[in-house]
């Protein structure tokens, strides 16, 4: 089985974790067929089970154009998955940071430390971090599609 996180938004990504422990992921920014083509690929190698996206909203802080800018990639990542028939759950940061032991009060570091401690043979960065702490919790929560 394969499980899926999300990190939205462009400095975010997409990992992909086997239940065997390997992982990959796509950088956030890459393109719509990219993103597809990754699922594809994926489906090629084992079922897949399950996808967790962060659920995050635009901040007060943001401008007009760019928390319309982030509403429409967090629209664009749920219809991918939608699209490619992959059952997925929203979950706040909140509640995947406690369950990974990893709450960041905003700081990328924590993750990234936990995200490396977890998988040590991957290049972690800023940008992959939560995307595979998100696909692991799926993993070890078991989530699965009722199929």
């Amino acid at each position: 089985m394969i499980y899926i996180g999300v990190d939205p938004g462009k400095s975010g990504a997409i990992a992909f974790l086997k239940s065997n422990g390997s992982a990959w992921t796509i950088k956030g920014d890459s393109t719509h067929r990219d993103m597809v083509d990754a699922i594809e690929d994926a489906r090629s190698i084992a079922p897949i089970a399950f996808a967790l996206i962060e659920y995050v909203a635009s901040s007060p802080q943001m401008g007009v154009k760019s928390a319309f800018s982030f509403g429409q990639s967090y629209g664009a990542l749920e219809m991918l998955l939608a699209a490619c028939n992959v059952p997925f759950e929203r979950i706040t940061p909140r509640k995947w940071q406690d369950a990974m032991k990893c709450r960041t009060g905003g700081d990328k570091n924590i993750s990234k430390q936990r995200a490396q401690e977890l998988f040590p043979t991957l290049k972690i960065t800023h940008a992959n971090a939560d995307a595979l702490l998100l696909a692991e919790m799926a993993c070890r929560q078991g989530y699965q599609t009722n199929a």
